[in-house]
């Protein structure tokens, strides 16, 4: 597989977007080979080293690259880039700016890499939504600060969903299931055979229309890291120790 793109970011020229694959990098295994992530147990000069390719790829300079620590919570921040790059990542689990030429990366290894765009205000933003995050809403308190500290509006904001762990693969046990429901997300789980599974992106989905987001400017490219991990890392397939693959959307110059 080619590295996924959305139909609904690619007909714009003021941005560049891509969702890595975990192919084309130099990590060894069980990071092979394209692994993006400092924190999971890879040679930090492999990481590197697939960073800068992807930088050269798209044309940005690494330095000015912002990606997260991220800690699966609803923490939203607005990029400040004299605080924030490649060797000072903030603490949190989404990123917003409308300053042209800061690539902002969201990783990932089956939770949702979300990326949002307001091609009117010139906004951008990217969100790491697993279980957790989703539950506490990071997408929708995304949206909302976009629209309060950008003047962003809700029917220009274009919203996609990234390659993470569809309902096929992603086993929950009773006790999750059931704190899901309780949460009133119990749409999102699906009983097969006394066994439970969780589709994450139906309470993104729900939330969203909830928002009031248009059907027509959501996309969600329904690939399942674990379905497809000889493209994808996938914390569950591979059993725990993996890379990490990566969202990144990034403003143009004018």
């Amino acid at each position: 597989m080619q590295k996924p793109s959305s139909r609904l970011l690619q007909h714009f020229p003021q941005i560049i977007h891509t969702f890595t694959t975990r192919h084309g990098g130099v990590s060894k295994p069980p990071y092979s080979s394209n692994n993006l992530a400092f924190h999971v147990g890879d040679k930090p000069e492999d990481v590197i080293n697939n960073q800068r390719s992807l930088a050269r790829s798209l044309g940005y300079e690494l330095k000015k690259l912002v990606h997260m620590r991220q800690i699966h919570s609803d923490k939203v921040l607005i990029v400040d880039t004299t605080l924030h790059g490649f060797e000072h990542p903030p603490e949190c689990d989404a990123l917003i700016t409308n300053e042209p030429d800061i690539p902002l990366m969201v990783m990932t290894a089956d939770c949702t890499p979300v990326l949002l765009f307001d091609p009117v205000e010139n906004v951008i933003a990217v969100a790491h939504a697993g279980r957790a995050g989703a539950i506490k809403a990071i997408v929708p308190k995304t949206i909302r600060k976009m629209q309060q500290h950008f003047g962003c509006k809700r029917e220009d904001i274009r919203v996609v969903l990234g390659p993470s762990i569809q309902n096929c693969c992603y086993e929950v046990g009773e006790k999750i299931a059931k704190e899901v429901t309780e949460e009133g997300f119990g749409f999102a789980v699906v009983e097969r055979q006394g066994r439970y599974y969780l589709e994450v992106n139906a309470i993104i989905h729900r939330q969203l229309q909830d928002l009031g987001i248009r059907h027509e400017n959501i996309e969600d490219l329904s690939i399942c890291n674990a379905c497809e991990n000889d493209t994808f890392f996938s914390y569950r397939a591979d059993n725990q120790k993996t890379g990490r693959i990566a969202g990144v959307l990034m403003l143009k110059q004018p």
